[in-house]
């Protein structure tokens, strides 16, 4: 069993649970409630909100906040300083706010300094472009980037893009890729492969 390691100038509020082998590094602030799984690398000045759950083998680098209504699934990448949102209509004063909910997907990665506008679900490993700004849901292996962000492409698992060159055939519901890089085969939804093609130019 791997130990998990708590850096001294880190603050654990009590009752946050941390998985083994988990590392939670220096000036990173983790709520009451939170529940983080296993194998997580948390970096410095990360904040991650109470009640928020992150799964096994996350990265989370520095300067992240996680905020309430946050949900971060298992082998996930959130790029420095990107920011979630938690909040359709901020404002200082208001009393009554009410906290929109985000999911991010098995293997998804968002890179540096993305925002997510909260009520977006991010798929299963799909891929975020630094900078992006994201108001829509991303379908699994989408790739998205810009400001708003648009669908560009698909990757693999492993993170390449995949091409139409790498179009191998179809089936009732989805168009086939196998990925030059790593080998393996993608499924992409038909219905998302449309959106591509609707989106790919704008």
């Amino acid at each position: 069993m791997k130990e998990k390691f708590v850096h001294p100038l880190a603050v654990v509020e009590e009752g946050a649970e941390i998985g083994e082998g988990t590392r939670i590094w220096h000036f990173a602030h983790v709520r009451k409630g939170a529940k983080i799984g296993k194998n997580c690398n948390i970096g410095k000045d990360v904040y991650i909100d109470a009640n928020v759950e992150i799964g096994n083998n996350v990265k989370i680098q520095n300067g992240v906040s996680v905020y309430h209504g946050v949900k971060v699934e298992d082998d996930v990448f959130l790029g420095p300083h990107m920011t979630f949102t938690n909040d359709l209509y901020p404002r200082a004063f208001n009393q009554d706010w009410k906290v929109v909910p985000t999911l991010v997907r098995k293997g998804a990665s968002i890179g540096a300094h993305a925002t997510i506008v909260c009520g977006v679900t991010i798929g299963e490993y799909a891929m975020v472009g630094a900078g992006s700004v994201v108001t829509r849901d991303i379908p699994p292996f989408g790739l998205v980037y810009g400001n708003p962000a648009r669908l560009k492409g698909f990757v693999c698992y492993c993170g390449r893009k995949l091409e139409e060159k790498d179009k191998i055939g179809e089936d009732e519901e989805n168009v086939i890729f196998k990925c030059p890089h790593c080998g393996r085969e993608v499924k992409i939804r038909k219905e998302d492969y449309e959106r591509y093609l609707k989106e790919k130019d704008l």
